[in-house]
């Protein structure tokens, strides 16, 4: 079994930024890859972010490739989502999810286990 609360969302202006965090419980934290989700109202939840056990490996939806970054702290049993330049299309609560192994996947199937969401909003 794995506990996973995640933190960090807010309300911020178009341009600005937010970091994500998902602290993480139960089993060892490197033994399990984590991803970030999100749902945006009226649409279903998509991949955003992934990051294997170790952190060497790392994978983004195309449209968040080079705003945002995922990173974990294994000592800390933390994941982190630092998210810059945020866009109003960007709105959704985000998830945080601890997959099955290792290894970093983009598909939400091979996520066992989801964090309660937080609610990112972003302003024009």
């Amino acid at each position: 079994q794995v506990q996973l609360v995640d933190s960090g969302g807010g309300l911020v202006q178009a341009g600005g930024s937010l970091r994500l965090s998902c602290a993480a419980s139960g089993r060892t934290f490197s033994s399990y890859a984590m991803g970030w989700f999100r749902q945006a109202p009226g649409k279903e939840r998509e991949f955003v972010a992934t990051i294997s056990g170790s952190g060497r490996t790392t994978y983004y939806t195309d449209s968040v490739k080079g705003r945002f970054t995922i990173s974990r702290d294994n000592a800390k049993n933390t994941v982190y989502l630092q998210m810059n330049s945020l866009k109003p299309e960007d709105t959704a609560v985000y998830y945080c999810a601890a997959g099955r192994d290792a290894w970093a996947t983009k598909t939400s199937d091979a996520y066992d286990y989801w964090g309660q969401g937080t609610q990112v909003t972003v302003s024009s």
